[in-house]
């Protein structure tokens, strides 16, 4: 059986920071304490001066297989993802085929079984159609249903709000929703187009995918998840107009309704377009600096329940297309927690803060059986960080299929200096293990 003993490190879990020592038995954390008197036998990791955190659970990735492959694979972007010290995800369902049925979601699962490096779940789409294959799923295999209440990559815009509401009433699966308003990113679009023709500059994107269209799509799913009874995460909150709808007067395991932001919106603001162009076209877009701060104040306060990476990894080639044929998205699991931590303090934000929403509040919010915290008889899925040891992001470091990151040439205060996943060293000495250890994550619902 596989023993690990990490000793003297700075344990940052559940709102509190300790130097302890971590043992882990076979897959699981076995004891938490102090001076540890073990077998000398055992593999030692020396945690002097090093912090350790639960891995982050990513709920909002798009690694692309089936059919996108040429953008990314479970296979790259999970390798990217430990590399990054997310040691589990919850795969999106816009690939293609679209996965809303449970043939296709078997598929995926058989993929990632044979490819994943990390912890994997699937999200299962929902549409105007296939209610009934919703009702077939196993609350117990699956993080949830996404649905795409605006456009974005793939066809999966559900815009029936008859069908709408069908799936809000018949499932007791969390709900994750894309909230844009597609008739005002509609409107706005042909505006613009009739401006400048084919040449929409990149910096008008947050102007066609505004606060408007996010707040009335948000909106909308709020108030219908209230007269419903349903379970909603709103995805990627990106506005300060949108956190008015986000309740921070009650316990986290008492919410029905949580809000999420993305690891991109906290770092870029529209004052980024002119350097970095279609490398930080996302949908919902990054908006104004006062948006960003917000969001940062929001996750201070506990507006904002979880923060994720949305990765969505496009070619370069695909990137430089103009505005009208640019896809939205880019790769970002590897740098999320760096990024995190570098700002984090500048809003008043502690690592404790971080932790409670990429690993406690994911956990808690999708239900995830004994993962997510540091605790004996869980999993130990452990990122151990080096606060000393900065991270230089060039092009050669970057484990993306895609090649490229919208953080070349950032340098980060820390680095990623071991992730373990299921008892197991992934990463080390810059290098992911060459064997695939992820495991299919399980619900307690």
């Amino acid at each position: 059986m596989n023993k690990l003993l990490i000793n003297n490190i700075t344990i940052i879990n559940e709102g509190t920071r300790t130097i302890g020592d971590i043992y882990i038995e076979g897959e699981f954390i076995k004891k938490i304490g102090v001076k540890l008197k073990l077998d000398n036998s055992i593999k030692i990791i020396n945690g002097n001066g090093l912090i350790a955190i639960p891995g982050m659970i990513d709920d909002q990735v798009h690694f692309r297989e089936p059919g996108l492959t040429h953008k990314g694979d479970i296979k790259s972007e999970s390798k990217a993802a430990i590399a990054g010290g997310v040691t589990s995800y919850f795969e999106m369902p816009n690939t293609f085929p679209n996965t809303i049925s449970v043939k296709e979601l078997n598929k995926k699962i058989q993929i990632a079984t044979e490819n994943s490096f990390a912890n994997f779940s699937f999200m299962f789409g929902g549409t105007n159609e296939n209610l009934n294959e919703i009702q077939k799923i196993d609350i117990n295999q699956v993080a949830g249903i996404k649905i795409f209440l605006g456009s974005s990559t793939g066809e999966m815009l559900i815009d029936n709000v008859g069908s709408i509401v069908n799936i809000f009433k018949n499932t007791s699966l969390p709900i994750s929703a894309h909230c844009e308003d597609e008739k005002i990113i509609k409107d706005n679009t042909k505006y613009f187009k009739n401006l400048y023709g084919e040449d929409i500059p990149i910096s008008a994107h947050p102007k066609i995918r505004n606060h408007e269209a996010c707040f009335k799509s948000s909106n909308f799913a709020v108030n219908l998840a209230k007269k419903t009874g349903s379970t909603l995460n709103v995805f990627h909150i990106s506005t300060a107009k949108e956190l008015d709808l986000f309740d921070n007067t009650i316990d986290l395991k008492d919410k029905k309704i949580t809000s999420e932001v993305c690891a991109h919106h906290l770092w870029f603001t529209d004052e980024d377009y002119n350097e970095l162009g279609s490398k930080i076209k996302w949908n919902p877009s990054i908006k104004s600096r006062s948006d960003r701060d917000a969001l940062w104040q929001a996750i201070k306060d506990n507006r904002i329940d979880i923060i994720a990476s949305d990765h969505a990894p496009h070619t370069i080639e695909e990137k430089n297309n103009k505005y009208l044929n640019c896809p939205s998205g880019g790769p970002m699991v590897q740098h999320t927690i760096l990024s995190l931590l570098q700002n984090c303090a500048k809003y008043g934000v502690t690592y404790e803060k971080i932790v409670e929403k990429i690993s406690h509040n994911p956990a808690i919010i999708f239900n995830v059986n004994n993962r997510g915290f540091l605790r004996e008889g869980f999993y130990a899925d452990i990122v151990i960080i080096d606060t000393n040891s900065p991270t230089f992001v060039t092009q050669e470091s970057l484990l993306y299929k895609c090649g490229w990151s919208p953080f070349e040439g950032q340098k980060f205060n820390n680095s990623i200096y071991k992730t373990i996943l299921n008892g197991k060293i992934v990463y080390e000495d810059g290098e992911v293990n060459s064997i695939p250890y992820g495991k299919k994550i399980t619900f307690n619902r």
